[in-house]
């Protein structure tokens, strides 16, 4: 490597560093330490295909992933001979392939979503050419149950397939799953299909067993998370969870790698799940629970702390979001502070320590 080459290297890795420390705007955890899979870098795994079936391409990590599915469908509480799932590339990929499936079973079906949804679910939908409506929301960002039982009433002769947030981008609010259904029997709508997109929170709620719940026993048809977020990854990564019978409509058969296409991409990151797997064996379940409720301290510390200086700070329940008033630019770009409508907020993922908490709100104190 020539020597400005090596000076632009070295002067991007010290950026980095420096921004990897201020860093609390955004669902990334960043305490994670896979110094014992880097020699794995130098192989070119590959879960190209269905991850319950072997290929020709015997260079992948298939039954590691397969362990990480188990690990999220009893999580979620998949029916035990009906589960099915994969590791993606992020919530994002993880709600359009549950839109394709519900699409492939229901092809007339109407989606309805809030005005809160994370953006990818809107993109999905063009993608996957879907009718649908977007559903208001209260001042926390939760869906408003009267606004869609009015949209369903309009459109009872389509079946229904409702997005349900699990976290929203911005509050961190969740969709009541008991209130969503209830709606649907109220509109006598028995052909639906619901998805949880709980990219933020799904797993630190589900180890908790904190309200709302929103697994498969509670109605979910689909569960989608993210992996880089709660749990922490180098390289963005998902779970996506579905019901079998749901996923056996759209597999093909591709003699060319000798297994089933059931996934959204061909070629599929085989490094991932092994990250996945990794923090799931050495954290073990009382591990990420503590992983949980410390996250949950270091937020409660936090909206104490912003509501002493006087920015109205406040929390959905059962949050690590925190919301405050939108400080001056200059913060925000330092902080990296995702901001909208008047409103900033940091989420206290782990990583997020209180020492650091007191760091930046030394930067707010005039």
């Amino acid at each position: 490597m020539q020597k400005q080459d090596q000076e632009r290297l070295d002067g991007y890795m010290a950026q980095v560093k420096e921004r990897s420390h201020h860093f609390i705007g955004y669902p990334v955890a960043r305490d994670f330490d896979y110094s014992e899979l880097y020699h794995l870098l130098q192989y070119p795994l590959n879960n190209l295909g269905d991850p319950l079936i072997e290929s020709t391409y015997d260079l992948n990590s298939r039954s590691i992933e397969r362990e990480v599915v188990q690990f999220f469908s009893e999580l979620f509480k998949a029916p035990k001979d009906n589960a099915w799932g994969y590791v993606t590339n992020g919530g994002s990929e993880g709600n359009l392939y549950a839109l394709y499936v519900a699409r492939e079973l229901y092809p007339t079906g109407m989606v309805y979503y809030s005005e809160a949804t994370h953006y990818s679910v809107q993109k999905n939908i063009s993608l996957l050419n879907m009718p649908s409506i977007v559903i208001r929301t209260n001042e926390k960002g939760e869906m408003d149950y009267d606004d869609l039982k009015d949209a369903i009433h309009l459109h009872r002769h389509q079946p229904a397939i409702v997005i349900a947030n699990i976290g929203t981008t911005m509050t961190e609010a969740k969709d009541d799953l008991e209130k969503i259904r209830d709606t649907l029997k109220k509109s006598a709508i028995r052909r639906y299909y619901i998805h949880c997109d709980a990219a933020l929170a799904g797993a630190y709620l589900a180890l908790l067993d904190l309200h709302p719940r929103f697994s498969f026993a509670e109605g979910a048809d689909s569960v989608a998370i993210s992996g880089h977020k709660f749990i922490g990854s180098p390289i963005p990564c998902g779970v996506v969870i579905v019901k079998k019978n749901y996923k056996d409509r759209i597999g093909l058969s591709i003699p060319y790698i000798g297994t089933l296409d059931t996934t959204i991409t061909g070629s599929r990151n085989g490094h991932s799940p092994l990250f996945l797997w990794y923090a799931l064996k050495k954290l073990g379940v009382d591990g990420l629970k503590k992983r949980a409720t410390d996250a949950m301290e270091v937020a409660a510390y936090a909206e104490k702390k912003l509501n002493e200086l006087g920015l109205k700070a406040w929390r959905n329940a059962n949050a690590i979001t925190v919301v405050f008033s939108q400080p001056k630019k200059e913060i925000c770009v330092k902080w990296q502070l995702a901001s909208e409508g008047g409103l900033s907020h940091i989420i206290c993922m782990p990583g997020v320590s209180k020492k650091l908490i007191d760091e930046f709100l030394e930067d707010l104190i005039p």
